[in-house]
């Protein structure tokens, strides 16, 4: 058995999801289900016994500790956090909760586990923390690609926090010897991503008929990773990979935001026309958000070499299938956008002023 933290939300519910049309292994999953965490991302597993959910919080160590003596795991995956950068602007309390205190209590967990365990499930036991490409800072645009050993520069709240849990994990690795494992990601994109983030966002407001926001110019630049490519990484990590490392995650799709919003508008004129004009029309600049990098980029050679990892998906064809599952899944979009997610898109958006 394997354990999944997060395994609700968007990244955590495909691999868990991923797992399973591969593997026979059980997965325990541990989520809170905060706003991001949806049991409905995973209701084609509702009748499967490999399928173990529980709800809980990572920074609950009683619960924790007894969940691991009863099921065993030989692994655990933590993708358990809150992300959002806006919302990390908004109230960074939540992130040093769950970010550094949740990852903190869940090492700690593990740590007293992995000690119970013979020799040989010592050796084979594996923590493998998922993060962000984010920890890294801000790239202009001639700069090399972050890899593996660029310094920590964070500057958010956000990814503050997860700079935080990537340095707990490397601590307890070094002093205590647990076998942990990094993974340093891109921004995903795919099936199931909660309608605040970039490209969710856009669709589900361009067919809706509202404004589509881009902060500032839109020149920021992001490398962008299908969420299924990301998925196949950390089972590769988790087959190969060497404790104590770290393996960048990256698309090989470097793309400005208002590039990104352009080609989404482009997709949607083509498999949903308006009966009139294009969605480009709804695009609305707006004041850019405070601090905002100007350019992440991730040379994710390591794990290609070391590894045998590489993304199968290009921008063009991850950013189609994507924007073909949202079109073919309104129950669900209509399903996330609670009262409660409403008001965070009215805070966040609408009540900024034209940029």
């Amino acid at each position: 058995m394997i354990v999944v933290t997060g395994g609700a939300g968007f990244i955590g519910a495909n691999f868990v999801l991923s797992w399973l049309a591969q593997s026979d292994e059980a997965v325990l999953n541990y989520d809170k289900l905060t706003y991001a965490g949806n049991l409905n991302n995973l209701a084609s597993l509702r009748d499967d016994a490999r399928h173990i959910f529980v709800q809980g919080d990572i920074n609950d160590g009683d619960k924790l500790a007894a969940l691991l003596a009863e099921h065993r795991p030989r692994a655990i995956l933590h993708f358990a956090a809150e992300s959002h950068v806006d919302r990390s602007i908004h109230g960074p309390a939540a992130f040093v909760t769950t970010n550094v205190n949740g990852t903190f209590s869940l090492l700690e967990a593990a740590r007293n586990y992995w000690q119970t365990l013979s020799a040989i499930e010592k050796t084979e036991f594996r923590f493998l923390h998922v993060s962000t490409d984010e920890v890294y800072g801000s790239l202009s645009a001639t700069d090399p690609a972050f890899c593996e050993t660029t310094p920590y520069a964070p500057n958010s709240p956000y990814s503050a926090t997860k700079a935080a849990s990537d340095h707990l994990v490397r601590a307890y690795h070094h002093t205590y010897g647990l076998p942990v494992l990094t993974t340093n990601c891109s921004n995903n994109y795919g099936p199931y991503h909660f309608p605040e983030k970039l490209i969710p966002l856009i669709i589900t407001n361009a067919r809706a008929g509202k404004d589509l926001p881009v902060y500032g110019d839109g020149q920021q630049i992001r490398d962008w990773l299908y969420v299924t490519d990301h998925c196949a990484a950390i089972r590769r990590v988790l087959e190969e990979g060497k404790p104590g490392e770290t393996y960048n995650v990256g698309g090989w799709n470097e793309q400005t935001n208002l590039s990104v919003v352009h080609t989404l508008c482009d997709l949607l004129d083509e498999l949903q026309p308006k009966h009139s004009g294009s969605y480009r029309n709804q695009i609305k600049h707006i004041t850019d958000r405070p601090g905002h990098d100007k350019r992440y980029a991730i040379d994710a050679r390591k794990i290609e070499k070391e590894l045998g990892w590489k993304p199968a998906e290009t921008f063009a064809t991850g950013l189609r299938k994507t924007v073909e599952w949202y079109l073919a899944n309104d129950t669900w979009v209509s399903q996330v956008q609670s009262g409660d997610y409403m008001k965070w898109v009215d805070l966040q958006y609408n009540s900024k002023e034209q940029a």
